[in-house]
């Protein structure tokens, strides 16, 4: 129970965590295995994870920007 709780809480999931279940969540909609209504229930799940992955990879890309511009200042 506590597992299935963490994965409704986008905030705890890792980056790889949420392309894992992404990944999922395309695969059954490619193949029909689910119903519709489901379906929509899983698109819904897939675009709040595409926008939690979004976040994760922007922030990391600041402390990268902000990691290279400590760099550069220290070889000045």
């Amino acid at each position: 129970m506590a597992g299935e709780k963490r994965k409704n809480d986008l905030s705890k999931l890792s980056f790889e965590e949420a392309i894992k279940e992404l990944t999922n969540i395309v695969g059954k909609i490619e193949q029909g295995q689910i119903p519709l209504q489901n379906s929509l229930q899983q698109y819904e799940r897939g675009m709040a994870l595409i926008k939690h992955c979004r976040t994760i990879l922007q922030k990391a890309e600041k402390r990268i920007e902000k990691i290279t511009k400590e760099e550069t200042s220290e070889d000045k």
